[in-house]
């Protein structure tokens, strides 16, 4: 793809959709033709108070990134007052195949899913199934009495990596939702060997349903709310939607999330008449460059069958597009033309600081966390231009997005990178959104 073709694409959007219709005019293409446009309301930048010439610098900043192979390819979009002002492609959607990247191209997007799987438990909170200070064992019994684990003495050593004692309270939903419930994960804590050997997805045909039995079988890495610790706490919220609601996880957020808001794109496992548009996956390689570290192809564990582990903790594809429209429901206060998925109420509960100062070691200072959410509570802390009350989180292959209701702005980069965190290619495409703000 050429710099002109990348720049073009994005002054179309950039200047809304009147030159858009021009564009196609003169092309002969139908607007049909013309898929990512769809559901996607655009206006020219300083229509909603921003710069247009600021906003080119994100189109020379990503480039940048391309050029220099940190990323093989990435899609931006900035979207201000429920207008979109920029949406732009750079590089390749599958650089082996010399396949371009696209606006519709569909990406991993990880731990993203678990704002989605939050907003899937909270419509059935709206619903009155629930408290947030329910214990989780009133839908999966195996969570009551738990242990938590802790060094072993030195008397001890020998017998047992750790002794345990009674949990000073049952995990609530609450405790789930905002990763405070001590349940183990695969990056930290005593029981971190445990759990790998639990890990979700390790056998064919797993699902959560048995993952959450094999999980509440393990002792928890601290009492229930004494501190912050991520991990896999969203595939036991999947699970209790399906208690719940008496359906699979899967079909819950089609018919009750995906549909509803038009996310044609979003799938748990890719279908093979969409794999044209599946972006490959790569890592660094030694010495500088990429290398590829998963194809595009039916080979992948996000296309091949068993469907049958649906990750509330990160198991979605989707596109630019469709997650957009999801995060402008949350931003409109919980409606999308029409829709409504959340009451407003709900929504302002889900995106306020639930966990106090424990400090997120994931993200650093100046953040709390919500149901399924980081949100900014000290931005000059946190050392970025976020306003506080801004509520955001990422992917493992190096996707983000954030919702910033005081600017009304919202911003999604996708790429497909593991590891990342060497670049700063997610910060700089908020700093470059919020230096185009002018009003």
């Amino acid at each position: 793809m050429t710099t002109t073709t990348k720049r073009t694409r994005s002054v179309w959007l950039t200047l809304g959709i009147g030159l858009l219709a021009t564009v196609v005019a003169a092309s002969g293409a139908a607007p049909s033709d013309l898929p990512v446009m769809d559901g996607l309301p655009t206006a020219a930048a300083d229509e909603v108070g921003m710069s247009p010439a600021r906003i080119e610098r994100i189109e020379q900043v990503m480039e940048a990134y391309v050029d220099r192979h940190d990323v093989a390819g990435v899609v931006s979009l900035v979207a201000r007052r429920g207008k979109v002002v920029h949406f732009s492609t750079y590089g390749s959607r599958d650089a082996e195949a010399g396949a371009a990247m696209t606006h519709d191209t569909i990406f991993r997007i990880a731990s993203m899913t678990k704002p989605v799987a939050s907003v899937a438990l909270m419509m059935l909170y709206e619903e009155g199934h629930f408290q947030l200070r329910d214990p989780i064992a009133k839908w999966l019994p195996g969570f009551a009495d738990m242990q938590v684990a802790s060094p072993a003495t030195y008397q001890e050593v020998g017998r047992a990596r750790f002794r345990t004692e009674q949990a000073s309270q049952p995990i609530t939903v609450q405790h789930l939702l905002t990763h405070t419930a001590g349940l183990p994960n695969t990056y930290r804590g005593i029981t971190k060997p445990d759990f790998d050997a639990i890990a979700p997805q390790r056998e064919p045909g797993d699902t959560i349903e048995a993952f959450s039995a094999r999980l509440a079988e393990l002792p928890l890495n601290f009492h229930p709310g004494e501190r912050w610790e991520y991990g896999r706490a969203t595939d036991i919220v999947g699970r209790i939607v399906e208690v719940i609601s008496g359906m699979p996880f899967d079909r819950f957020l089609q018919e009750r999330i995906f549909a509803p808001l038009e996310m044609v794109d979003t799938h748990f496992y890719l279908p093979a008449s969409k794999l044209d548009r599946f972006a490959a996956l790569y890592r660094p390689a030694e010495g500088g460059g990429l290398a590829l570290m998963e194809g595009p192809t039916a080979d992948s564990r996000f296309v091949r069958e068993p469907h049958s582990f649906f990750s509330g903790a990160g198991g979605l594809l989707s596109t630019a597009r469709d997650y957009f429209r999801f995060q402008q429901m949350m931003l409109n206060g919980g409606e999308l033309d029409g829709v409504r998925i959340l009451g407003r109420k709900t929504v302002e509960l889900m995106t306020l600081n639930h966990i106090g100062d424990h400090p997120i070691w994931l993200v650093g200072p100046g953040y709390g966390f919500g149901l399924g959410y980081a949100v900014v509570q000290d931005p000059g802390a946190a050392a970025m231009p976020y306003s506080p009350g801004s509520y955001f989180w990422w992917g493992a292959y190096n996707t983000t997005f954030w919702v910033d209701p005081q600017e009304d702005l919202i911003g999604i980069l996708l790429t497909q990178l593991r590891p990342y965190t060497h670049l700063n290619i997610r910060q700089d495409l908020a700093t470059l959104a919020y230096q185009a703000i002018v009003d």
